[in-house]
């Protein structure tokens, strides 16, 4: 049996101590299945929010390049004119992508719907 290659499974309630959760709902080092969802629902929830708000600083980022790019142009302030269409640019493709976001979560949330329980 030590020439095994496939690793045995150990039981669930070990490997759920293991996870890092503690204080009420654990008996004797284990999570319940409800503290797990918890946190693992609550980690969704930030890295989800953490990818909108990326989004979001990034459009704003770019556009303010842009209009910065613009006076900058418009004042003769600026030496490579090539620079405005360059922002105008980058700051399209932030906007695509945030709305790209936005109907990738609306189809997801609309489908989770649509799951019958």
């Amino acid at each position: 049996m030590e020439d095994m290659f496939i690793a045995p499974l150990q039981p669930l309630e070990s490997m759920m101590g293991a996870t890092g959760v503690s204080g009420a709902g654990t008996v004797n080092g284990t999570a319940n299945a409800a503290d797990l969802r918890k946190v693992k629902g609550e980690e969704g929830i930030s890295a989800f929010k953490s990818i909108f708000e990326e989004a979001i600083d990034n459009v704003r980022s770019t556009e303010d390049t842009l209009v910065r790019r613009q006076y900058q142009l418009a004042t003769g302030q600026i030496e490579d004119p090539h620079t405005v269409g360059i922002a105008g640019s980058e700051a399209q493709l932030a906007v695509d992508m945030l709305i790209s976001l936005r109907t990738k979560a609306l189809e997801a949330y609309n489908e989770i719907m649509r799951i019958s329980l």
